[in-house]
């Protein structure tokens, strides 16, 4: 039976693995359960889609993004640096993708933030339709929830509403909409629903101010706990 790919557990050093190697020229090692060897008719079926136009270019530019976000290409890859932050590096994929019209759907607990990157992005020439998540003041009991589920019990809630964001951002053609701090589940039902490609700017994290990444970087410290914790 093949084993099911896990490649965030492959030991090989980074410059071995065949994911990065040439390996038309047979070069670069791999586990039992690599997907590069493992799942070759689905490589050949995602290059097949890398054909379509619209998708090929959008593969394209974010390449060239990939490799802008870099100084000292030239120098190696030992002396790379990040020169721009992904607020930027958005609007740069957006015009090399000529995308016009951008939608900017948000989290009311970062309507604050909503505020600058919607500026930011005005000020650079884009067309940007923002919805906050809620939108359509549908209260919370439309989804079953009751008094004692809400944040604040005893009063009224209204839900988020990704499904509607998704929905009018669609109904405003937007080329590209961006994600602000939905919640998870929310930022789910939205990227499901939406009919333009999307990208994230950031995503909800109410304890750590919006940067998950610190309880990955903390595991072995301040979150060790998380190593134990049974849900």
């Amino acid at each position: 039976m093949e084993l099911k790919p896990n490649c965030a557990r492959c030991s090989l050093d980074l410059s071995e693995r065949i994911c990065r190697c040439d390996k038309e020229k047979g070069k670069g090692k791999y586990p039992k359960n690599c997907p590069t060897v493992t799942k070759k008719e689905l490589c050949e079926k995602s290059l097949q889609e890398y054909k379509k136009e619209e998708i090929y270019i959008l593969a394209k530019n974010a390449s060239l993004q990939e490799a802008e976000g870099y100084g000292n290409r030239d120098k190696g890859y030992a002396k790379l640096y990040p020169l721009k932050p992904r607020i930027l590096e958005i609007a740069e994929y957006a015009k090399k993708m000529n995308f016009k019209r951008l939608g900017l759907a948000f989290c009311v607990g970062l309507r604050n933030e909503a505020t600058v990157v919607e500026k930011f992005y005005s000020n650079l020439g884009f067309d940007v339709v923002s919805v906050i998540c809620k939108v359509g003041s549908v209260p919370k009991e439309v989804i079953g929830i009751s008094d004692e589920q809400k944040i604040a019990i005893g009063s009224y809630e209204t839900m988020c509403n990704p499904i509607l964001q998704a929905m009018v951002l669609n109904s405003e053609h937007t080329d590209l909409n961006i994600l602000l701090g939905l919640c998870v589940g929310h930022d789910t039902l939205f990227l499901k629903y939406a009919e333009s490609p999307c990208t994230i700017l950031a995503v909800k994290d109410r304890l750590l101010g919006h940067n998950p990444l610190a309880a990955v970087y903390n595991i072995d410290s301040y979150y060790r706990y998380l190593k134990s914790i049974d849900i």
